[in-house]
């Protein structure tokens, strides 16, 4: 999905949402300045801003120096693009920091502060990606390595079988 044109309205507080031009990247944020101060991402925006290498300092300064309102983070938010419910995940492994996301159109909300912790979680999507393989090794690893020993002994069983039958039935 592309970045919407019209101003939206916060999933969070309700508040109209402001356009926020991030010259870098060519798009513009949807940033909740007189309310949460929630940032909405609309379907692939966040790519250009989940790094810590990645320029922000457009929105750093449209947030700078302004009081937010606190809001329930548990409630449910409705994607105030398509309309469907949002649904709450994790932004990475570390299970840290819980966003807004849209299945329908993959737009992704952020209460204030959470853009900031996610960057700050990893300096890479290498260093992301290796720390969740590390985890999920850790998790099932073991399960896997059972699993795979399961197959190699039903493997040489088999094999065994099958030089039976052959020496049964075809005298080898």
């Amino acid at each position: 999905m592309n970045d919407t044109i019209e101003n939206i309205t916060c999933p969070a507080c309700g508040k109209t949402m402001h356009k926020v031009y991030m010259q870098e990247s060519g798009s513009a944020l949807d940033v909740c300045l007189d309310g949460c101060g929630g940032i909405f991402f609309d379907g692939q925006e966040l790519k250009h801003f989940d790094e810590h290498s990645e320029n922000i300092d457009e929105l750093k300064n449209a947030l700078e120096g302004k009081n937010f309102e606190k809001t329930d983070e548990t409630q449910t938010r409705i994607c105030p693009v398509c309309g469907n419910n949002m649904v709450k995940n994790n932004v990475s492994i570390k299970k840290e920091i819980t966003i807004d996301e849209c299945y329908n159109c993959g737009s992704k909300f952020f209460d204030h502060g959470e853009l900031t912790k996610m960057r700050e979680q990893y300096a890479t999507e290498k260093d992301r990606q290796q720390d969740f393989l590390a985890s999920t090794y850790e998790e099932i690893g073991s399960k896997i390595d059972a699993l795979e020993l399961q197959n190699q002994m039903n493997r040489a069983n088999r094999s065994r079988f099958l030089k039976l039958l052959d020496k049964v039935f075809l005298g080898r």
